[in-house]
């Protein structure tokens, strides 16, 4: 498994659960840029709509040596994902004020994979809490080195 990149925005700005692999949608020289690495998730969320789920404002840059040349780089795209694992994402997106973000893009056996999770927001007051944590933890390790 290669990662393609990561979603670090997400777990900054949400408390993110149940983490799913879904396959994403790609057209044409899409492929080549995103095993490429120029894809960006930043800002980008999975929305359902008549039963499917579609990943919006995901960032993909066109191909170099692509024939014809598409403007549609932040095109939505539809995420593959089984009937029972859309409901069930959909009932917890309506019943408990959750939304879905997309979290990493790696290749799996040449196949392109899109991890999604449930988030829920985070507070100003609570991203404060993980940063001060991550530096408390950070001076401790430091303390410990040099001992």
């Amino acid at each position: 498994m290669k990662i393609i990149t990561n979603n670090k925005k997400a777990y900054h700005n949400f408390f993110v659960s149940d983490l799913l692999e879904a396959g994403i949608e790609l057209k044409g020289g899409e492929i080549k840029s995103v095993i490429g690495g120029k894809i960006s998730l930043s800002d980008s969320y999975v929305e359902i709509k008549n039963g499917e789920a579609i990943l919006k404002n995901c960032y993909v840059a066109p191909a170099e040596n692509q024939s014809q040349v598409e403007s549609l780089s932040k095109r939505s795209r539809r995420l593959l994902l089984h009937k029972a694992e859309i409901i069930k994402l959909e009932r917890k997106v309506k019943e408990k004020g959750f939304s879905i973000v997309p979290t990493k893009v790696y290749l799996n056996k040449g196949k392109v994979k899109v991890e999604i999770g449930l988030a829920k927001g985070k507070k100003l007051y609570d991203k404060r809490d993980v940063l001060k944590d991550r530096a408390i933890r950070r001076d401790i390790d430091r303390a410990i080195k040099n001992e």
